[in-house]
């Protein structure tokens, strides 16, 4: 299997799996939590067909990745995508990054100037910052992301079951995916470490990313479902294009936060549009 190595003074140097397929433009995706490189399936099978060089990698502690005991603040998380794009010496790179994976991209911007990087896209995005706050009223209260961990610890098959259904918008009345694909989406979220998946959760939850977001300074597309219930579009889409110079917003109406399946087909054209 393919990997690169992540070496950074916070922690022993890791292997990073990635996936490299097609020809083309490259495209590095980024994957949300508490998924991998894999959820990005039905977008690396359709989009080499359009000329672009798909490259997807799994964060550390998730997929084939190595799982450290640390290493996994923004800061970190940020070196790894730097040692994917410079060990694969990319150029002219789209970065498409999805929920927690906006964070790496806006933290990519700050900390490295945006290096190698031409265009960048946001889907359902965390940033610029989730945590409700005097300042940020329309985020998620800290309550929330405590009951998320306490859920974690308590029972993290049943949590992650139920957080699944949300993330796919499935209602009594509404089934937007199948059965089998939401048994499948819980084993791959099963097979991250728990540590990752906790300490990630924490980040995510409570890194203010407006200050890094105002560095992203090239073609941007944001993309953000408006049912929406993990990642509320009024605290992170609607704020980033307002920080975001030139920046496009493109609204999926009645789409969940996991638009990218059940949204693929509009995803995957509105990606070879802008890219």
């Amino acid at each position: 299997m393919p990997f690169i190595k992540s070496a950074q003074t916070s922690s022993e140097p890791i292997d990073i799996y990635y996936e490299d397929s097609g020809k083309g433009k490259p495209v590095v995706f980024i994957h949300g939590w508490p998924l991998s490189g894999s959820m990005w399936e039905y977008q690396v099978t359709q989009l080499p067909q359009q000329g672009l060089r798909c490259i997807t990698y799994d964060r550390r502690g998730f997929g084939n990745s190595d799982r450290p005991f640390t290493g996994y603040d923004y800061n970190t998380l940020a070196g790894d995508l730097k040692a994917l794009l410079d060990q694969l010496d990319l150029k002219d790179v789209t970065l498409v990054g999805f929920s927690m994976g906006g964070g790496e991209i806006a933290k990519y911007f700050s900390l490295y100037g945006g290096a190698r990087v031409s265009k960048v896209v946001l889907v359902s995005a965390v940033v610029p910052y989730m945590l409700q706050t005097a300042d940020n009223p329309n985020g998620v209260p800290q309550e929330e992301f405590d009951k998320m961990a306490k859920g974690m610890m308590d029972d993290r098959p049943a949590f992650m079951e139920s957080f699944n259904k949300d993330f796919f918008g499935v209602s009594l009345t509404n089934h937007p995916v199948s059965t089998a694909f939401l048994q499948n989406s819980l084993t791959r979220v099963m097979d991250a470490s728990p540590i990752a998946t906790l300490e990630c959760a924490k980040s995510f939850s409570a890194t203010d990313f407006r200050q890094d977001v105002s560095k992203i300074n090239v073609p941007t597309l944001i993309i953000h479902g408006d049912k929406d219930k993990i990642v509320p579009m009024d605290a992170t889409g609607k704020e980033a294009f307002k920080m975001i110079e030139g920046a496009l917003f493109v609204v999926y109406k009645d789409a969940p936060h996991g638009l990218w399946f059940t949204d693929k087909e509009k995803l995957n054209q509105d990606l070879v549009d802008f890219i």
